[in-house]
């Protein structure tokens, strides 16, 4: 893993780190909160020694000091000292556990003696620290004089009484925290790291081409503002500052984007006949097919937009048409094609067919030969685009796209997984039909997602304020006096012509 693949871990999973992070420094103040407050005190003794005044006599005084300041520590850590602190305080505890609250420290080069008293208030660490020295200094005159009262030739001199503790030495809060937010923060890189592995969602480009080995040919970002009822982008593709669906800029150009790659996908003979499809329900592939069949008429091209999904039909629903006869009619021969087609676009250079009613076996009615005679007519005139079902519940859309140019397949991105997609992916492979390509939908525009796909750029770039849009253009190219028989792709496989209907999207 480089640096980037870091970054992108912690901007994909940075609120669940920093609340792995809170969590350990609140668990560490809720343990401080738990513990009892421990004050300590100090207070400090000084071995001695009587001598005279010649400098080889206080020489030699220190160097008896020096050498007895070793055994008076061992002392000070006696039960004998601490019994006579117990009698002193008037303490009920025992002398071991008594001891387990004191320590003797000796500094390095002196001949000091350093009390150290944990108690739990200020005045009993205090308290236990003075009465420690005066135990020690008697235990040391009983065994240098053989009298606890009488000082001997080497003796203690209490030197520096304890002071008042102001707060409490433990628990150290302060400390705790900082401990607690370290191991936070450990804990909060394993659980980015360990998210990284087990998250199997499509999250980017790169990873879905390696694991599939099919080509992304678009990713469509996140669009909140669509409804079950108006998910289609405009004609003028949103380019438009008066346009009241200016907001759908993004989705547009992602659509344009996708119109060139599927024209590039084979120069010499693009794809005329296509399935967009997914893995399974709600990936978005309905409304996919709708604005791709949009973006390919606005741009010029004669396009038929057939609702191949026998099964859930949405392409009527998208679009606002009457629900009535379709597809399901037109092979079953209750219907012409010219009585189920619909115009839609100001252009006139789109028609959508329905589903129709909906059959008993939605399989065998899409793989009949009369589905691809007629898929076959069309495609002569005209781009033909087919919503079919998800691949995953049916076997729908891998029996028709084996009658197609191939398919495409839309994926969500946070919500696919890679066995999803590749079970779908082998679905088509098992069926003959071929993968044109993978279509991300709901790209995030902000986070880690929108910096990879760039959906965070926006503005004035993709708008223009006085808008000769190419809706314009073409149906200003395409004079409304035309009859329908002129249009290739109105007609039948029978060479009758199509009915010209008046819907147009909302």
């Amino acid at each position: 893993m480089e640096l980037r693949d870091y970054l992108r871990i912690f901007r994909a999973h940075w609120l669940g780190m920093l609340a792995v992070i809170v969590g350990a420094v609140v668990l560490a103040f809720g343990w401080t909160l738990t513990q009892p407050k421990v004050y300590t005190a100090d207070a400090t003794a000084l071995v001695r020694t009587v001598s005279g005044e010649e400098l080889g006599m206080v020489s030699l005084g220190n160097s008896i000091a020096s050498q007895r300041v070793k055994t008076y520590v061992e002392i000070g850590q006696s039960r004998s000292v601490a019994d006579r602190v117990i009698t002193e305080l008037d303490l009920a505890k025992s002398p071991d556990s008594l001891i387990n609250q004191v320590s003797i420290t000796n500094p390095i080069d002196t001949t000091s003696l350093k009390v150290t008293a944990n108690g739990s208030s200020p005045e009993q660490s205090r308290d236990l620290a003075e009465a420690w020295v005066r135990a020690m200094i008697a235990e040391v005159n009983k065994i240098e004089s053989g009298d606890p009262d009488k000082a001997g030739s080497v003796f203690l001199s209490a030197v520096d009484s304890a002071r008042l503790p102001g707060s409490p030495s433990s628990p150290n809060t302060k400390l705790a925290l900082a401990i607690g937010a370290l191991v936070g923060l450990a804990l909060a890189i394993g659980y980015g790291l360990l998210r990284y592995t087990l998250d199997r969602r499509i999250r980017d480009v790169a990873a879905v081409e390696r694991e599939t080995g099919v080509a992304v040919v678009g990713t469509v970002p996140e669009e909140k503002s669509f409804t079950a009822d108006d998910r289609l982008i405009p004609f003028d593709g949103g380019n438009s500052a008066n346009s009241s669906k200016s907001h759908l800029f993004a989705i547009a150009e992602a659509m344009r984007e996708l119109r060139t790659n599927i024209q590039f996908m084979d120069v010499d003979n693009p794809p005329r006949v296509m399935v967009i499809t997914s893995p399974l329900p709600g990936d978005g592939k309905s409304t996919t097919a709708s604005n791709l069949a949009i973006t390919l008429a606005s741009s010029g091209q004669k396009v038929v937009l057939i609702d191949g999904d026998l099964r859930r039909p949405m392409i009527d629903t998208v679009f606002g048409l009457p629900k009535g006869a379709g597809l399901s009619d037109v092979l079953a021969g209750r219907a012409e094609l010219a009585d189920v087609a619909h115009r839609v676009g100001g252009n006139g250079r789109l028609l959508v067919i329905g589903a129709g009613k909906i059959p008993p076996n939605p399989s065998e009615v899409l793989g009949s030969a009369r589905m691809k005679e007629l898929l076959e007519a069309i495609s002569r005139e005209a781009i033909v685009i087919i919503d079919a079902p998800p691949l995953i519940p049916v076997t729908d859309a891998a029996v028709l796209a084996h009658s197609t140019d191939g398919a495409i397949v839309v994926a969500t991105v946070g919500k696919t997984t890679f066995e999803v997609l590749g079970k779908a992916l082998s679905n088509l492979e098992r069926a003959g039909a071929r993968a044109l390509g993978i279509v991300l939908n709901r790209v995030p525009r902000r986070g880690s997602g929108a910096a990879y796909y760039g959906y965070q750029y926006h503005g004035d770039y993709y708008r223009v304020e006085k808008p000769e849009d190419e809706a314009a253009h073409l149906l200003a190219s395409t004079p409304t006096s035309e009859p329908v028989r002129s249009e290739p792709a109105a007609r039948d496989d029978d060479g009758a012509p199509l009915r010209r209907s008046t819907h147009r999207a909302s």
